[in-house]
């Protein structure tokens, strides 16, 4: 039984928004578009992202890790508590940058340069 698709839009320079399970099934069209976005802070809008499996959340990890090494961010928003939860179990919570909506983290990094 197939599953769902996973559907990326570019929102603006940076800016990844997701609809649709991250799951193995899935994993290709993600790491595609993270690895096409240049900018030097990407922000993954995860709130059209109703759940993730295990090879979801291994490319999520291995998506930070790449980005970390060139010296760039990842932050995510709009995580629902089911994909939180499997997060916090995976303790991949306390590596990851997150905010509650887009309009914080684009507010954050905004401001960030202005502190």
């Amino acid at each position: 039984m197939p599953s769902e698709p996973l559907e990326v839009e570019v929102l603006d320079r940076g800016v990844l928004s997701f609809r649709g399970p991250l799951t193995m099934e899935n994993v290709t069209p993600f790491m595609n578009a993270v690895r096409r976005e240049t900018a030097p802070t990407m922000i993954l809008d995860f709130s059209g992202v109703p759940y993730l499996d295990s090879s979801g959340l291994g490319s999520l990890v291995s998506a930070f890790t790449s980005c970390a090494k060139a010296g760039r961010r990842i932050a995510l928003t709009g995580v629902n508590k089911r994909v939180l939860k499997v997060f916090e179990i995976t303790k991949v919570e306390q590596i990851l940058l997150m905010f509650p909506t887009l309009s914080d983290a684009i507010e954050a990094f905004t401001n960030a340069g202005t502190a």
